[in-house]
């Protein structure tokens, strides 16, 4: 799908000072912050799905956000949303599976009924995945976390048709990487503690992963993440 591998000119963010764009004029914007890891959700769906002519983005700065973002666009005032159609609509999860339906492109959740039904376990854990891992950050990380990657080592057992938690790419891995993503990044520097190790399905998930197109340019940046995490978690020490 040629679409994912063109290089992308990734707009600045708006901030309190920007004007906000002709909002309801038919173009279909997707609001985004760069670092955001469930607007990175929605980013990969839109890349690997071709959309890059059909969604536009909207980074938005979310140290220093808009007026107009709330009053106009999303009264929640996080991101990611989505102006389509002339409403707007949020959350990453039911983003992912809206941007699937509504739009040409692969699809991102198989036909296979065993599939589908793991799929949503999956999906449904990534709340308790994430707020697990993030709890770990003040206490004892491996012992806390640890479980919580061994969910997915052994989720990633389930079928063997690919390196994937459905075998082919899908939804769920789009749920997961923003985060596995942030959380290796971040404990390996440091805590000194490897998410693959003893669990070579989660490594070769990563670096499978990491060769896909449509996810390349929405990684985080290595550096301003782990600052930001040491800034958020373990400040106190």
């Amino acid at each position: 799908m040629a679409a994912t591998s063109v290089k992308e000119h990734l707009p600045p963010p708006l901030d309190a000072t920007s004007n906000p764009p002709p909002l309801f004029d038919g173009t279909t914007r997707l609001y985004i912050s760069y670092t955001c890891p469930f607007a990175q959700r929605v980013w990969i769906t839109r890349n690997y799905k071709g959309l890059q002519d059909k969604i536009k983005l909207v980074p938005i700065n979310l140290q220093n956000r808009p007026a107009w973002y709330k009053e106009k666009v999303y009264p929640e005032n996080k991101v990611p949303s989505l102006e389509h159609n002339g409403k707007v609509i949020g959350e990453s999860l039911d983003l992912i599976k809206y941007v699937d339906s509504n739009f040409e492109g692969p699809s991102l959740l198989p036909n296979d009924p065993a599939k589908k039904e793991f799929a949503e376990e999956l999906i449904a854990y990534t709340d308790t995945f994430n707020r697990t891992v993030f709890t770990s950050f003040k206490g004892d990380t491996v012992k806390e976390a640890g479980p919580a990657f061994d969910h997915l080592e052994k989720a990633l057992h389930k079928f063997d048709d690919g390196p994937f938690f459905l075998g082919q790419f899908s939804a769920v891995d789009i749920a997961y990487i923003p985060f596995v993503e942030r959380f290796q990044i971040f404990l390996s520097d440091v805590s000194k503690y490897d998410i693959t190790e003893g669990r070579p399905k989660l490594a070769k998930w990563i670096e499978e992963i990491n060769k896909i197109d449509a996810y390349k340019p929405t990684k985080t940046d290595p550096k301003e993440l782990v600052e930001f995490y040491k800034a958020r978690f373990t400040a106190q020490q």
